[in-house]
C-alpha cells in the first residue's frame, strides 16, 4: 500500500506540475492533499519496516516525539486541506461568475500559509505537555507508530492537561473543519437543486464526488479508532488509517477527474505507451458509461 501511495501521490504532483492548465485552484488543493498523504504516509513507514524486516521494536524518546509531532501536525494540515477544498467547491457552485475573482492566487497562497502554520501551531503544545511528564514503568505501545494519547497514558503523573488539550485540539482542528465542510455542502446541495435539469445537477455533483469519497475516508477510520474500545480493532484501524487513505486518494482523483485522466492519458501516448493510454481510456469510458447508468 504503501508503494501504491508513494507512486499515486508523486505522479499526481509531477502531473499537476507539469500541465500548465491544471494550474487552477482545484488542482493545487489536490496537488497539496498529496503531498500531505505523502509525507503523513512517510512519517511512520521507516520505523514500520524496521519493525517487522528487522524485528526492531526500540525507538527513543526523542524520534518518538518526532514521529508523533510529524503525525498530528500533517493531519491537521490535510483537514484543513480538505476545508479548502470544500470552499473550493461552494465558490465553483454557488458563485460560478466570481470564482476567479474570489480564489485569486494570492488567496490560495494565504490558503496554503495558513494550513502549514495551523499545523504546526495547534501540534507543537503537544510536545511541552509529553516531555514535562515523567516515564517510571514498562513504556511499551501497541501501536506500530507513536499514538499521543496512549504514550500520556504511560506516565505516572497527572495527564489532566494533556486530556483537556487533546479535546481542544479535536475541536479546533478536525472538529471545526467537519462543521465548516457540512455548512458549505448545504449550501451547495441547495444551489445544486436549483438547477433546472437533472443532467446540470448530476453535473454539478459529480465535480464533489471525488472530494466527498476522500472526506470519508479521512475522517471516519480517525473517529472510529477513538470510538471502538477493543484494542486490537482499534489499533489496525489507527494504523491502516495512515496508508490506505494516502494510497487511495490518487487513484480516486484519477479516476473521477476527467482532466487529471486526460492528461494522463496524453502524456503516456507522448512515452510511446499507446498500449497503455488506449487500455486507461476504454476503461474510463466504461466507468463513466457504468455511473451514468446508476
Amino acid at each position: 500500500m504503501y508503494v501504491v501511495a508513494l507512486g499515486g501521490n508523486s505522479l499526481l504532483i509531477i502531473f499537476i506540475w507539469m500541465e500548465h492548465s491544471l494550474h487552477l485552484p482545484m488542482y493545487l488543493f489536490l496537488a497539496m492533499l498529496a503531498l500531505s498523504d505523502l509525507l503523513l504516509s512517510s512519517t511512520i513507514m521507516p520505523k514500520t519496516l524496521a519493525i517487522f524486516w528487522f524485528k526492531d521494536r526500540i525507538i527513543s524518546f526523542q524520534a518518538c516525539m518526532t514521529q508523533m509531532f510529524s503525525v498530528i501536525a500533517i493531519f491537521v494540515v490535510e483537514s484543513t486541506v480538505l476545508l479548502a477544498m470544500a470552499f473550493d467547491r461552494y465558490v465553483a457552485i454557488c458563485f460560478p461568475l466570481r470564482y476567479t475573482m474570489i480564489l485569486t492566487p494570492s488567496v490560495i497562497r494565504k490558503i496554503v500559509g495558513f494550513s502549514v502554520a495551523r499545523g504546526l501551531l495547534i501540534t507543537s503544545p503537544f510536545i511541552f505537555l509529553v516531555e514535562r511528564l515523567p516515564f517510571c514503568g514498562n513504556n511499551i505501545i501497541t501501536d506500530i507508530y507513536c499514538v499521543q494519547t496512549k504514550i500520556s497514558r504511560l506516565a505516572c503523573a497527572d495527564i489532566t492537561a494533556n486530556n483537556i488539550y487533546t479535546l481542544v485540539l479535536s475541536f479546533l482542528s478536525t472538529g471545526l473543519d467537519i462543521v465548516l465542510i457540512s455548512i458549505s455542502y448545504t449550501f451547495i446541495l441547495r444551489a445544486v437543486f436549483r438547477l433546472p435539469s437533472r443532467e446540470a445537477q448530476f453535473k454539478a455533483l459529480g465535480t464533489c464526488s471525488s472530494h466527498v469519497c476522500v472526506i470519508l475516508m479521512f475522517y471516519l477510520p480517525a473517529y472510529l479508532t477513538v470510538l471502538i474500545s477493543h484494542m486490537y480493532c482499534g489499533v489496525l484501524l489507527a494504523n491502516l488509517y495512515l496508508v490506505v487513505p494516502p494510497a487511495l486518494n490518487p487513484i480516486i482523483y484519477g479516476v473521477r477527474t476527467k482532466q487529471i485522466r486526460y492528461h494522463i492519458i496524453h502524456r503516456f501516448s507522448q512515452l510511446g505507451l499507446g498500449g497503455l493510454a488506449g487500455g486507461l481510456r476504454d476503461n474510463w469510458v466504461a466507468q463513466d458509461i457504468l455511473f451514468k447508468s446508476l
